[in-house]
Protein backbone atom coordinates (compact mmCIF):
# COMPACT_ATOMS: atom_id res chain seq x y z
CA UNK A 1 0.00 0.00 0.00
CA UNK A 2 1.34 3.45 -0.97
CA UNK A 3 1.19 5.91 1.92
CA UNK A 4 0.40 9.63 1.59
CA UNK A 5 3.59 11.76 1.61
CA UNK A 6 4.17 13.42 4.95
CA UNK A 7 5.34 17.03 5.06
CA UNK A 8 8.39 17.56 7.21
CA UNK A 9 7.37 19.21 10.46
CA UNK A 10 10.12 21.84 10.38
CA UNK A 11 9.40 22.88 6.80
CA UNK A 12 5.66 22.97 7.47
CA UNK A 13 6.02 25.24 10.49
CA UNK A 14 8.47 27.46 8.65
CA UNK A 15 6.11 27.76 5.68
CA UNK A 16 3.21 28.66 7.96
CA UNK A 17 5.25 31.35 9.68
CA UNK A 18 6.32 32.89 6.38
CA UNK A 19 2.74 32.97 5.06
CA UNK A 20 1.36 34.52 8.24
CA UNK A 21 4.21 37.02 8.45
CA UNK A 22 3.65 38.14 4.85
CA UNK A 23 -0.09 38.55 5.50
CA UNK A 24 0.57 40.56 8.66
CA UNK A 25 2.99 42.88 6.83
CA UNK A 26 0.49 43.42 4.00
CA UNK A 27 -2.33 44.19 6.45
CA UNK A 28 -0.15 46.57 8.47
CA UNK A 29 0.91 48.41 5.30
CA UNK A 30 -2.70 48.81 4.24
CA UNK A 31 -3.67 50.28 7.61
CA UNK A 32 -0.72 52.69 7.51
CA UNK A 33 -1.88 53.88 4.09
CA UNK A 34 -5.42 54.16 5.45
CA UNK A 35 -4.23 56.44 8.24
CA UNK A 36 -2.25 58.52 5.76
CA UNK A 37 -5.30 58.92 3.54
CA UNK A 38 -7.45 60.04 6.46
CA UNK A 39 -4.79 62.47 7.64
CA UNK A 40 -4.40 63.96 4.17
CA UNK A 41 -8.15 64.57 3.87
CA UNK A 42 -8.54 66.28 7.29
CA UNK A 43 -10.01 69.76 7.24
CA UNK A 44 -12.15 72.13 9.30
CA UNK A 45 -15.68 70.72 9.71
CA UNK A 46 -18.90 71.68 11.47
CA UNK A 47 -21.40 69.38 13.18
CA UNK A 48 -24.31 69.69 15.58
CA UNK A 49 -25.94 67.29 18.05
CA UNK A 50 -29.30 69.09 17.98
CA UNK A 51 -29.69 71.20 14.82
CA UNK A 52 -33.25 71.36 13.50
CA UNK A 53 -34.86 73.87 11.11
CA UNK A 54 -36.53 76.64 13.10
CA UNK A 55 -34.79 75.76 16.37
CA UNK A 56 -31.69 76.60 18.37
CA UNK A 57 -28.54 74.54 18.03
CA UNK A 58 -24.99 74.00 19.22
CA UNK A 59 -22.51 74.18 16.36
CA UNK A 60 -19.17 72.44 16.87
CA UNK A 61 -16.23 73.37 14.63
CA UNK A 62 -13.49 70.75 14.60
CA UNK A 63 -10.11 72.22 13.71
CA UNK A 64 -7.15 69.92 12.95
CA UNK A 65 -3.62 71.34 12.79
CA UNK A 66 -2.26 69.98 9.51
CA UNK A 67 1.36 70.81 10.18
CA UNK A 68 4.33 68.94 11.61
CA UNK A 69 5.94 72.06 13.04
CA UNK A 70 3.40 74.89 13.48
CA UNK A 71 0.37 75.31 15.76
CA UNK A 72 -3.06 76.74 14.99
CA UNK A 73 -3.23 80.14 16.68
CA UNK A 74 -6.37 81.71 15.21
CA UNK A 75 -9.76 80.65 13.84
CA UNK A 76 -12.26 82.99 12.16
CA UNK A 77 -15.73 81.58 11.40
CA UNK A 78 -18.07 83.50 9.10
CA UNK A 79 -21.81 83.17 9.73
CA UNK A 80 -24.37 83.24 6.89
CA UNK A 81 -25.55 86.77 6.07
CA UNK A 82 -28.47 85.60 3.96
CA UNK A 83 -29.80 83.61 6.94
CA UNK A 84 -28.55 85.58 9.97
CA UNK A 85 -28.96 84.39 13.55
CA UNK A 86 -30.84 86.44 16.13
CA UNK A 87 -28.73 84.85 18.87
CA UNK A 88 -25.05 83.86 18.77
CA UNK A 89 -23.22 82.67 21.89
CA UNK A 90 -19.53 81.75 21.65
CA UNK A 91 -17.79 79.10 23.72
CA UNK A 92 -15.27 80.48 26.19
CA UNK A 93 -12.08 78.40 26.12
CA UNK A 94 -9.02 78.53 28.35
CA UNK A 95 -6.06 79.86 26.40
CA UNK A 96 -8.26 81.56 23.78
CA UNK A 97 -9.74 85.03 23.37
CA UNK A 98 -13.08 85.19 21.55
CA UNK A 99 -14.48 88.22 19.68
CA UNK A 100 -17.85 88.53 17.91
CA UNK A 101 -18.19 91.06 15.09
CA UNK A 102 -21.55 92.68 14.25
CA UNK A 103 -22.34 94.12 10.82
CA UNK A 104 -25.29 95.95 9.29
CA UNK A 105 -27.26 93.72 6.95
CA UNK A 106 -27.87 94.77 3.31
CA UNK A 107 -31.61 94.38 3.97
CA UNK A 108 -33.78 93.67 6.97
CA UNK A 109 -34.36 89.97 7.63
CA UNK A 110 -37.15 88.50 9.74
CA UNK A 111 -36.03 85.65 12.01
CA UNK A 112 -38.94 84.17 13.90
CA UNK A 113 -40.68 87.08 15.63
CA UNK A 114 -37.62 89.33 15.31
CA UNK A 115 -36.66 91.57 12.39
CA UNK A 116 -32.90 91.98 12.10
CA UNK A 117 -31.17 94.97 10.54
CA UNK A 118 -27.77 93.92 11.86
CA UNK A 119 -26.32 90.59 12.99
CA UNK A 120 -23.15 88.88 14.16
CA UNK A 121 -21.32 87.86 11.01
CA UNK A 122 -17.96 86.56 12.28
CA UNK A 123 -16.63 84.92 15.43
CA UNK A 124 -12.87 84.91 16.03
CA UNK A 125 -10.89 82.77 18.46
CA UNK A 126 -7.28 83.88 19.02
CA UNK A 127 -4.82 81.83 21.07
CA UNK A 128 -3.35 83.53 24.13
CA UNK A 129 -1.14 80.53 24.88
CA UNK A 130 0.19 77.74 22.65
CA UNK A 131 -2.87 77.21 20.45
CA UNK A 132 -3.64 73.82 18.86
CA UNK A 133 -0.33 71.88 18.68
CA UNK A 134 1.07 70.37 15.49
CA UNK A 135 -0.80 67.26 14.29
CA UNK A 136 -3.49 67.70 16.98
CA UNK A 137 -7.03 69.09 16.88
CA UNK A 138 -9.45 71.10 19.02
CA UNK A 139 -13.14 72.01 18.92
CA UNK A 140 -14.79 75.43 19.06
CA UNK A 141 -18.52 75.77 19.76
CA UNK A 142 -21.28 78.27 19.10
CA UNK A 143 -24.87 78.41 20.36
CA UNK A 144 -27.05 79.88 17.60
CA UNK A 145 -30.69 80.40 16.71
CA UNK A 146 -33.04 80.37 15.16
CA UNK A 147 -32.00 78.14 12.31
CA UNK A 148 -33.76 78.93 9.03
CA UNK A 149 -36.55 76.75 7.67
CA UNK A 150 -36.81 75.56 4.10
CA UNK A 151 -33.02 75.52 3.72
CA UNK A 152 -31.06 72.36 2.91
CA UNK A 153 -27.74 73.46 4.40
CA UNK A 154 -25.76 76.40 5.77
CA UNK A 155 -22.19 77.26 4.85
CA UNK A 156 -19.66 78.57 7.39
CA UNK A 157 -16.45 79.70 5.64
CA UNK A 158 -13.50 79.58 8.02
CA UNK A 159 -9.99 81.00 8.11
CA UNK A 160 -7.25 79.13 9.98
CA UNK A 161 -3.98 80.84 10.92
CA UNK A 162 -0.79 78.98 11.90
CA UNK A 163 2.02 80.10 14.17
CA UNK A 164 4.43 80.26 11.21
CA UNK A 165 2.19 82.81 9.47
CA UNK A 166 0.43 80.46 7.05
CA UNK A 167 -3.28 81.22 6.51
CA UNK A 168 -5.64 78.56 5.15
CA UNK A 169 -9.05 79.66 3.91
CA UNK A 170 -11.72 76.99 4.09
CA UNK A 171 -14.18 78.72 1.80
CA UNK A 172 -14.74 76.64 -1.34
CA UNK A 173 -18.36 75.57 -1.87
CA UNK A 174 -19.18 72.40 -3.81
CA UNK A 175 -21.54 73.01 -6.74
CA UNK A 176 -22.30 69.30 -7.03
CA UNK A 177 -22.27 66.38 -4.61
CA UNK A 178 -19.46 64.77 -6.59
CA UNK A 179 -17.20 67.83 -6.30
CA UNK A 180 -14.39 67.59 -3.74
CA UNK A 181 -12.69 70.98 -3.37
CA UNK A 182 -9.28 71.13 -1.76
CA UNK A 183 -10.40 73.59 0.92
CA UNK A 184 -14.17 73.10 1.38
CA UNK A 185 -16.15 75.47 3.55
CA UNK A 186 -17.67 73.78 6.62
CA UNK A 187 -21.32 73.04 5.81
CA UNK A 188 -24.19 71.97 8.05
CA UNK A 189 -27.11 70.03 6.58
CA UNK A 190 -30.57 70.96 7.83
CA UNK A 191 -32.81 68.53 5.94
CA UNK A 192 -33.33 66.48 9.13
CA UNK A 193 -32.13 66.19 12.70
CA UNK A 194 -28.35 66.27 12.58
CA UNK A 195 -25.89 64.11 14.50
CA UNK A 196 -22.13 64.70 14.81
CA UNK A 197 -21.54 61.79 12.43
CA UNK A 198 -23.96 63.04 9.77
CA UNK A 199 -22.99 66.71 9.90
CA UNK A 200 -19.90 66.78 7.69
CA UNK A 201 -18.58 68.90 4.88
CA UNK A 202 -18.88 66.64 1.87
CA UNK A 203 -20.58 63.54 0.51
CA UNK A 204 -17.55 61.33 1.16
CA UNK A 205 -17.65 61.94 4.90
CA UNK A 206 -21.42 61.43 5.03
CA UNK A 207 -20.80 57.78 4.19
CA UNK A 208 -17.86 57.34 6.54
CA UNK A 209 -14.32 57.09 5.15
CA UNK A 210 -13.61 58.16 1.55
CA UNK A 211 -13.51 55.45 -1.17
CA UNK A 212 -9.70 55.23 -1.13
CA UNK A 213 -9.60 54.74 2.63
CA UNK A 214 -12.32 52.06 2.50
CA UNK A 215 -10.51 50.25 -0.34
CA UNK A 216 -7.18 50.25 1.50
CA UNK A 217 -8.74 49.05 4.74
CA UNK A 218 -10.65 46.29 2.95
CA UNK A 219 -7.54 45.17 1.07
CA UNK A 220 -5.56 44.88 4.30
CA UNK A 221 -8.29 42.86 5.99
CA UNK A 222 -8.67 40.57 2.94
CA UNK A 223 -4.93 39.90 2.74
CA UNK A 224 -4.83 39.10 6.43
CA UNK A 225 -7.70 36.60 6.14
CA UNK A 226 -6.13 34.96 3.06
CA UNK A 227 -2.83 34.55 4.89
CA UNK A 228 -4.56 33.03 7.90
CA UNK A 229 -6.49 30.64 5.68
CA UNK A 230 -3.36 29.51 3.83
CA UNK A 231 -1.56 28.98 7.11
CA UNK A 232 -4.33 26.76 8.49
CA UNK A 233 -4.66 24.86 5.22
CA UNK A 234 -0.93 24.12 5.15
CA UNK A 235 -1.18 22.43 8.54
CA UNK A 236 -3.95 19.94 7.59
CA UNK A 237 -1.99 17.51 5.31
CA UNK A 238 0.51 16.80 8.09
CA UNK A 239 -2.04 15.48 10.58
CA UNK A 240 -3.98 13.59 7.88
CA UNK A 241 -0.83 11.99 6.50
CA UNK A 242 0.34 10.83 9.92
CA UNK A 243 -3.06 9.28 10.62
CA UNK A 244 -3.09 7.39 7.31
CA UNK A 245 0.56 6.27 7.32
CA UNK A 246 0.69 2.48 7.98
CA UNK A 247 4.14 2.92 9.55
CA UNK A 248 2.45 4.62 12.49
CA UNK A 249 0.78 2.01 14.73
CA UNK A 250 -1.53 4.61 16.27
CA UNK A 251 -3.32 5.31 12.96
CA UNK A 252 -6.40 3.45 11.81
CA UNK A 253 -5.64 1.67 8.49
CA UNK A 254 -7.63 -0.85 6.45
CA UNK A 255 -6.26 -3.81 8.43
CA UNK A 256 -6.42 -2.27 11.88
CA UNK A 257 -9.73 -3.91 12.74
CA UNK A 258 -11.58 -0.63 13.19
CA UNK A 259 -14.73 -0.60 11.07
CA UNK A 260 -17.69 -2.96 10.37
CA UNK A 261 -17.15 -6.73 10.22
CA UNK A 262 -18.27 -8.08 6.86
CA UNK A 263 -18.22 -11.84 7.68
CA UNK A 264 -18.99 -14.28 10.51
CA UNK A 265 -22.26 -15.93 11.54
CA UNK A 266 -22.48 -14.00 14.76
CA UNK A 267 -22.75 -10.71 12.89
CA UNK A 268 -25.82 -11.83 10.88
CA UNK A 269 -29.26 -10.94 12.19
CA UNK A 270 -31.57 -13.84 13.00
CA UNK A 271 -34.79 -13.92 11.07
Amino acid sequence: MVGIPVLQGGEDVKSNKLVLRAAAIAAASAFVMLGAANSASAHVTVSSPDAKPGGYAKLVFRVPTESDTAATTKLVVSLPKDHPFAHVGAQVKDGWKVVKTTEKLPAAVKVGDVTLTEAITTVTWTATAGGVPANEFDEFALSVGRLPEGVDSLSFPAEQTYSDGEVVKWAEVSKRDTDKPEHPAPALKLAAAITPVAATTDAAEDGGADPLARALGGAGLLLGLIGLGLGLRARRPTSAAVAADPADGSGAGPDSGAGPVSGGGSSQAKL
